[in-house]
């Protein structure tokens, strides 16, 4: 998610000094987080991944091409040794907890009640309980008790 410059060179977006702004001039896009939800989900082919997003060909190269050079994800071999597949990095892996908390979010807020949905479980079968972020001593955070310290 950058813009080039006269000079060729990628401006962020974004604030540069801001992690969340960072963030998204990696990751801001919905067919990158998209994904990056199905490559944590199984898949690992070009083909899965065009199949179960519906993303265009050339957007979803060029969206593998960037996620690769970001680190997000690699090309290794697959098991058959007959091609190359993706697989998450472990840069990749640590947007889990992203990707559960939009998936959460949208849980309740992006559904009519009653509306049927997908369910995160773990590996027992248990529906994954609530992301909360908490401070040191266990309290829930949220954005009524925390701020930005901005560092110079």
């Amino acid at each position: 998610m950058a813009v080039d410059d006269v000079a060729g060179r990628d401006l962020p977006w974004t604030d540069p000094s801001c992690p969340v702004a960072r963030a998204l001039d990696v990751i801001g896009d919905r067919w990158s987080l998209l994904i990056v939800r199905d490559a944590m989900d199984g898949a690992r082919s070009f083909t899965d991944f065009q199949q179960r997003t519906g993303i265009a060909r050339n957007i979803l190269a060029d969206r593998l091409r960037k996620l690769t050079a970001q680190r997000l994800i690699a090309q290794v071999e697959a098991p058959s040794g007959k091609r190359r597949v993706y697989a998450l990095t472990e840069t990749g892996k640590d947007l889990f907890p992203v990707i559960v908390t939009l998936r959460q979010w949208g849980e309740r807020h992006a559904f009519e009640q009653g509306e049927t949905h997908s369910v995160l479980v773990d590996d027992q079968g248990a529906v994954v309980p609530p992301i909360v972020p908490a401070a040191a001593d266990g309290r829930p955070l949220t954005s009524d008790t925390t701020s930005v310290r901005r560092l110079v």
